[in-house]
């Protein structure tokens, strides 16, 4: 099982420049942090990191499926996923994230766990509402879309008729 100490990057003994970590991120990551939601997961994660003389800039790109429960049905299917976010590191005095673009870390520092930033950002790649393609093209065979479609309401067919009172109540509106 990867340990999240495996996200941590030590930059105090880099060079200044572009440095590239490469992560794949499956099923045991998501355990780390309690979150039921996937059912599997197969994610790759790149995270570049460009160390400046005082800062650093991180780039977090992530492509891959997870496979989750359909809102409507609860039938598992893999959703693809990408997404980037940008992230800068700043030297103070005292720890504060703030700003979600921005994270200060005391001077002494010299390493930075990302774990918490990819996790963040596969979640949030994920689409709000989760419909198992399936469901959109009508080929997903279910018990459960069956007793939708028997429960949903019915069309009214039949031509209603009117009490002739309320004709007469609507000639007043138009009679002048």
């Amino acid at each position: 099982m990867k340990k999240l100490k495996d996200f941590t990057i030590q930059f105090v003994g880099l060079k200044t420049g572009k440095h590239l970590f490469d992560y794949k991120i499956e099923k045991a990551f998501f355990d780390e942090f309690e979150y039921d939601d996937v059912n599997d997961i197969d994610v790759q994660a790149k995270v570049e990191l460009n160390k400046k003389d005082t800062f650093l800039e991180f780039n977090f790109d992530i492509v891959g499926v997870v496979n989750v429960n359909c809102d409507l049905t609860n039938e598992p299917y893999p959703e693809e996923i990408s997404g980037n976010f940008d992230l800068v590191v700043k030297f103070g005095d005292d720890y504060n994230d703030e700003n979600e673009d921005i994270l200060v870390v005391p001077h002494g520092e010299y390493e930075i766990n990302v774990a918490q930033y990819i996790y963040e950002l596969i979640v949030l790649s994920l689409p709000s509402k989760r419909i198992h393609p399936g469901v959109e093209d009508g080929t997903l065979k279910s018990d459960i879309l069956d007793k939708l479609e028997e429960l949903s309401p019915k069309e009214n067919t039949t031509e209603e008729t009117t009490d002739p009172r309320w004709d007469k109540l609507k000639n007043l509106l138009t009679d002048k």
